[in-house]
């Protein structure tokens, strides 16, 4: 595993429908982004840092993707896709993986910020390639495979305090 330095390139991809959705479930709280960045980061040197939103066509979505960019985010948004029968779907997981393996040639480490076990293999895969990988998300919502196959893994359920509003 490769350790923690100040010369350490960074990339952060927050997948912020699945915190969201932790967040709202467990805590009924939001997410202070401004506070997980910086702790993603760690005076290291940040490369990129990639939020993945949905629009849903909410009043303060705009806002709120605003503010990502405010924070220092690029956003990434994709629209729900409504079908025939009237359910809806809308994730980032490949578009997510994609960046992420784009990514690791230019940086040391990827903070993936999302308890979605699908990302399991993402994070072998580019532990593989000789990236370190670390994963910030709620532990009560995180898939244990998610962890396991991480360098490191910060749950942000242990310091409510600093990651949520």
């Amino acid at each position: 595993m490769t350790e923690i330095h100040g010369g350490q390139r960074v990339a952060v991809l927050a997948d912020s429908q699945n915190l969201y959705h932790s967040a709202q479930s467990v805590y009924s709280r939001n997410i202070d982004y401004s506070t997980m960045l910086e702790k993603a980061v760690q005076d290291r040197v940040l490369t990129r840092a990639i939020a993945y939103v949905i629009r849903a066509d909410s009043p303060e979505e705009e806002s709120f993707f605003e503010a990502l960019r405010d924070i220092g985010f690029e956003t990434k948004i994709k629209d729900i896709k409504t079908f025939g029968d009237g359910s809806k779907k809308a994730d980032w997981d490949l578009g997510m993986s994609l960046d992420a393996v784009s990514l690791a040639d230019h940086v040391d480490t990827v903070v993936l910020c999302s308890g979605d076990g699908d990302f399991a293999r993402l994070c072998s895969h580019l532990r593989h390639e000789g990236v370190r990988v670390e994963v910030m998300s709620f532990g009560s919502s995180t898939a244990t495979e998610l962890i396991e196959s991480a360098d490191a893994f910060l749950d942000m359920g242990e310091r409510e305090e600093t990651f949520l509003l």
